[in-house]
Parts: structure tokens; C-alpha cells; sequence
């Protein structure tokens, strides 16, 4: 579907958010929308995709590109860039955010439900990315925010097996792009929030549990895609972006008073993770 016509001033700045049909990757694409951006909108749900859209273009003026992909297929990258060349966008922002929870411990979900897991949260990031980053680097520019978590700096959780795991490769991958993108004008960000207030918990079924946190360590959606974005644009760019003092200050923790780490995680698994 081509995207919508609007009178654009630079229709050369387009951003590109997976998981957009709600949460924090929502709200990336509004700020990102606000900022001056178009938009490529990447989720599985395409009713709330076009709904989005609409949204953005009344309130920014804003084009938007709806691409409905289940990300956990093998050909849904190659998809995506397919449509990108059919609609000839070239994009500058990517924010690849598609995430989810898998609950319980590491033998109760089927290996299938494994295996679409690490499709969404490793392989499909790494491939959007490969597919994206090479016109990036021809024009000289380009933005790259992976959506990881704290989960990927702390010691591993009991139950949700995979989820930590899959945010700390993120995390290292973002260092690694970082370093071969920072003298070609890629500027690269892992984007590491605590528990925000989303869908995330209603979609994994531990959203009583999480009622029971208390107050003052959740995140709101805004707050954490406006620290992600201004991480990736500030000098020098945050690479490992931790928003919350909070949070900052529980991965500080983590790093320099052995053991604080594994015992805090292992309290929070037993009393906030879904085990059975």
C-alpha cells in the first residue's frame, strides 16, 4: 500500500518502528511524527496500524507507510524491504522495538514458541538492521535505536528464560554497531527501560503480578521514548541508554556490590515473574 499523500517539506526523513500498532513503540511513533518524520509502521495489527496513521497525519501532517508483518516469519524482513523499495523510501531512523514476554520456565513453552521468540527478539532485529544500515551508510547518516531492557544488564531471572538473554545480545550488538557505524554517521542506541506502563504485561498474562510493584518503579511510555530519542541525537550518543534514576542507579548497584545483583533478581523472579 503506498503511503498516504501529504505536503511534505523533506520527504526524505523517514523512520521505521516496529511493534508500532501500541506501547512504547506507539509513542515512539508519535514523537518520531512530531520531530518531522514519516512514518513506516510495522506490527501485525493493521487496523490499529491505519488508525495510527491517521492520527499522525492529522496532528504532523505526517505520511505514513503501514506494512502489516508477523515478524516471527523467516521472510517478513525481506517483505518489508520489498515494500520500502516498491514506495522508494529510504530510511533514517530505525527503531526496532517488537518485543514480548514468554512466561513461565524454560521447559513449559513449546520449542515452537521458542524458536518464533528468538525470531522476533535477535534474528529479526539483526536482519532488518542488515537490510537497512547499507543506504544508511551511502548517504552518510542514519539512527538506530534497539529497544533492549535493564533485564539485559542484571543477572538472569527465574521463569521468562530467554527475555533477559535476548536483551543482553541486544545490548552487545548495539555496542558493536556503535563502533563500526560512529565514522560513517550511524549513530546507534540500546534503549534499556525497567517496567513501563504498556500492553507488554497484558500480552505475556502477568499484568495482576506487576499491579502489585509498587509505584515509584514503573516508567511512563513518553518519558522513556523521549530519553531513547534524544540519546541516540545527543554528543556524544548514549549508547547503552538506562532511562529512570531508578534504574541507573539498580544497574550501578549491580556492577560495584557483588551480589546485590543475583539477590535482588532472585527476589523479584519469585514474587513477580509467572513460574507455572
Amino acid at each position: 500500500m503506498p503511503p498516504e499523500h501529504v505536503q511534505s517539506t523533506d520527504p526524505t526523513r523517514w523512520a521505521l518502528v516496529t511493534g508500532a500498532s501500541s506501547g512504547i513503540g506507539m509513542e515512539f511513533c508519535r514523537q518520531l511524527a512530531e520531530r518531522g518524520y514519516h512514518l513506516v509502521l510495522v506490527a501485525r495489527r493493521a487496523d490499529r496500524l491505519h488508525t495510527l496513521a491517521s492520527e499522525l497525519r492529522e496532528q504532523h501532517g505526517t505520511a505514513s507507510l503501514v506494512i502489516p508483518a508477523d515478524l516471527s516469519a523467516p521472510n517478513a524482513c525481506a517483505k518489508i524491504a520489498h515494500e520500502l523499495q516498491e514506495a522508494e523510501i529510504a530510511v533514517d531512523f530505525l527503531v526496532n522495538n517488537a518485543g514480548y514476554g514468554l512466561p513461565g520456565r524454560f521447559t513449559q513453552p513449546t520449542w515452537r514458541e521458542h524458536a518464533d521468540f528468538i525470531q522476533v527478539m535477535m534474528t529479526t532485529v539483526c536482519e532488518l538492521t542488515w537490510r537497512l544500515l547499507p543506504a544508511m551508510h551511502q548517504r552518510g547518516r542514519g539512527h538506530v535505536i534497539n529497544v533492549a531492557s535493564v533485564a539485559g544488564l542484571v543477572p538472569g531471572s527465574e521463569g521468562h528464560t530467554l527475555y533477559g538473554a535476548s536483551k543482553s545480545f541486544l545490548i552487545r550488538f548495539s555496542e558493536s554497531l556503535a563502533l563500526e557505524g560512529r565514522h560513517r554517521g550511524i549513530r546507534v542506541s540500546a534503549l534499556c527501560p525497567g517496567f513501563t506502563y504498556s500492553e507488554f504485561h497484558d500480552v505475556s498474562g502477568t499484568r495482576d503480578m506487576m499491579n502489585r510493584l509498587p509505584r515509584f518503579i514503573w516508567l511512563q511510555a513518553d518519558d522513556v521514548v523521549r530519553y531513547g530519542i534524544e540519546s541516540v541525537l545527543r554528543n556524544p550518543v548514549r549508547v547503552v541508554a538506562i532511562p529512570g534514576f531508578t534504574y541507573r542507579l539498580l544497574v550501578g548497584l549491580n556492577r560495584f556490590v557483588p551480589g546485590f545483583g543475583v539477590l535482588s533478581v532472585k527476589r523479584m523472579s519469585r514474587r513477580f515473574r509467572k513460574l507455572d
